[in-house]
């Protein structure tokens, strides 16, 4: 079984404070992996350096097979692992649904056709592709969730990382997401504390305390 994502003794400074300490862990490909945790573990840190994205960082860490230890390693990999913020406004920059989705694609460096097409495949999978042309601001946020997965699907990745996907969503649109992400058949690392999000999703989950990753529990469910 590959490993996409290799995390060995990653540690995080900020403002002199440790925020994770030599965390370590393995997504293997079929995995969705749950890393649990309350306010303050660290989760959205652990998701952030996985992709190289602090300064302040230490530790090894792997990601499909290569070794990344400078930001040039990290930036081929971006698109085929995709993070999903906890807060979509901080992810979502089209003035539209459409152009919001296709970014991602465009960015990758496809042509204007294909990138559109696989926007609109995208903005399918999360039943949204009736608000194609709608700006971005009119949106609830339980859509803007939606629509930020959908920009993260449309680059066609390997691997999700999932800081609180459910966070904050009403019980139907929590389900939706749940399903979208089972249906995609992606390997993920969810960072979360909601139990319906573990029991549902994770078939396998860690636990983040204070920093550091303190057990590493057995599967929760078979893919």
């Amino acid at each position: 079984m590959m490993t996409l994502l290799r995390m060995q003794e990653v540690s995080v400074t900020r403002s002199t404070r440790p925020v994770l300490r030599s965390a370590t862990l393995a997504l293997h490909e079929g995995e969705r992996l749950a890393v649990r945790g309350g306010i303050g573990a660290g989760k959205s840190t652990l998701l952030l350096a996985a992709l190289g994205l602090l300064e302040h960082q230490s530790g090894s860490i792997e990601m499909l097979g290569q070794p990344c230890k400078v930001e040039d390693d990290f930036v081929p990999h971006r698109g085929k692992v995709g993070l999903l913020f906890q807060d979509p406004d901080d992810q979502l920059i089209g003035p539209t649904v459409l152009e919001d989705v296709e970014f991602g694609p465009l960015n990758l460096g496809w042509d204007a056709h294909r990138a559109h097409h696989a926007a609109d495949d995208a903005l399918d999978q999360v039943g949204l592709l009736h608000l194609s042309e709608r700006p971005v601001h009119e949106l609830s946020g339980g859509e803007k969730r939606l629509v930020a997965l959908a920009g993260l699907l449309a680059m066609k990745p390997t691997v999700l990382l999932l800081d609180e996907p459910t966070v904050s969503l009403d019980n139907d649109t929590t389900e939706r997401i749940i399903e979208i992400l089972l249906a995609s058949k992606l390997s993920m690392l969810i960072a979360t504390h909601d139990p319906l999000c573990i029991d549902r999703l994770a078939t396998r989950s860690v636990l983040l305390d204070r920093g550091a990753i303190t057990d590493q529990s057995e599967s929760v469910h078979q893919v």
